[in-house]
């Protein structure tokens, strides 16, 4: 089993967010942590297809696009500035929240966006290391020591 300093967290963070349609795959390898694309034309290595049965990597599939809006739904519950709360609360109402909740942020309050990020990042690389857990590849020791380390930052 490999430590959580082998393995790219914020890539693997990332695959965990990416919510695209397109026919590719991030890839783990539970032996090195190295990470990889699969595609089903290209396989691994861009030109031979493979498939994904016949390699010894562990595929990231995507979280569900409802575990990142509760971090948005979380991050305007837990604002202070009732203005902003409102706001924001509101801007993740319906189709289009993501998009909505990002405008609304930047372009109606700046001051939040680093605390934004710093939530946001915290609460993706925290999943990331839950992933690696539950699949085994860290232990349950390290994820939960990672865990208390990357708390939410307080918000204003």
């Amino acid at each position: 089993m490999l430590g959580l300093e082998e393995f790219p967290i914020g890539d693997i963070a990332m695959a965990l967010q990416d919510q695209t349609d397109c026919e590719y795959f991030h890839l783990v390898d539970p032996r090195t942590g190295e990470m990889g694309l699969w595609t089903e034309d290209g396989g691994i290595d861009g030109r031979n297809p493979v498939d994904l049965d016949d390699v010894d990597l562990i595929v990231i599939a995507p979280l569900p696009s409802h575990v990142w809006y509760e971090d948005m739904a979380d991050f305007a519950a837990g604002v202070s500035d009732e203005r902003a709360k409102t706001r924001l609360e509101k801007a993740i109402r319906g189709k289009g929240a993501f998009r909505r909740f990002r405008n609304e942020l930047h372009d109606g309050f700046p001051e939040l966006v680093s605390i934004w990020n710093t939530f946001n990042d915290n609460r993706a690389t925290r999943r990331a290391v839950e992933w690696l857990a539950g699949h085994s590849l860290v232990d349950e020791r390290s994820a939960d020591r990672f865990a208390a380390e990357h708390p939410d930052p307080d918000l204003p």
